[in-house]
């Protein structure tokens, strides 16, 4: 099984689609939670209790605002090509603005300065695997480009490529450049799995996988029960490769950029 995700397609496409999918999700949910607070709605009328002082309903605190003073026009170096402010901070936006909906679920703060630096260092990462694809003169495929395309598409939740490229233009990308960004991609990719070769789990690997979740579900409390372990052997080996993958892609950059002229201006 050969190791391939598909991470780099530049972290503003990524990080748009993943809004693009909350929001394809979204009706269904909206009229579960539109049922949801009207029940809660009744509920303190029908057992005659007053609401605290003060309290209205379930309000969701304020969502916190992306702090992007002081960002740079040229947020980092690397081996002479810049990575730009905009870049940066519209990847950053998307960032964050995922990163303050799971703040709220938490109560935790999102750590900004922590956020920013844990973003430039990947787009740092993102450029040297970039930079050594196209050294290596690798190529996309229109088999491997459709192929790519289609399991985007898949990913987030949408019914075509159509709608796939239609979503992304209204998030202010035209398909030029989102093709363009594909092509980076499977270039990326196909360097990837060319370095890190085939990768099979062990049995012992996907039983020790299947006792983690085992164990997670018993930590949470789920009163579900869990499919048997054959059940759940093919998303067990997909985890547990994209994991490998992960490891090793950032191996990688390490490597690359041990031999790297990177400059971080943030």
């Amino acid at each position: 099984m050969t190791l391939k995700k598909k991470w780099i397609m530049a972290l503003s496409l990524s990080l748009s689609v993943f809004g693009l999918a909350a929001c394809n999700g979204g009706d269904d949910a909206a009229e579960e939670n539109n049922e949801e607070t009207n029940t809660q709605e009744e509920t303190p009328a029908e057992n005659n209790e007053e609401m605290p002082e003060g309290a209205e309903g379930n309000e969701q605190p304020e969502m916190p605002e992306a702090d992007l003073d002081g960002v740079p026009d040229v947020v980092a170096t690397v081996n002479g090509q810049e990575i730009s402010g905009e870049e940066f901070k519209t990847n950053y936006e998307a960032q964050f603005q995922q990163a303050a909906m799971q703040s709220q679920m938490t109560g935790e703060e999102v750590d900004q300065d922590q956020l920013k630096q844990q973003l430039v260092e990947g787009m740092v990462g993102q450029e040297l695997l970039i930079q050594e694809a196209d050294n290596r003169d690798y190529t996309a495929s229109d088999e491997a480009l459709d192929e790519t395309l289609d399991e985007l598409v898949q990913q987030n939740g949408l019914e075509s490529t159509d709608e796939f490229i239609a979503a992304l233009e209204e998030q202010g990308m035209d398909e030029q450049e989102v093709m363009t960004q594909l092509e980076t991609q499977v270039k990326v990719d196909q360097f990837i799995a060319d370095e890190a070769g085939e990768f099979e789990p062990t049995e012992e690997e996907l039983q020790e996988a299947y006792e983690q979740v085992k164990a997670q579900q018993e930590q949470m409390g789920g009163e579900q029960e869990l499919p048997s372990f054959d059940e759940l052997r093919p998303d067990l080996e997909q985890q547990l490769i994209s994991q490998k993958e992960s490891e090793y892609t950032q191996t990688l950059i390490e490597e690359l950029r041990e031999g790297a002229d990177v400059s971080i201006n943030l």
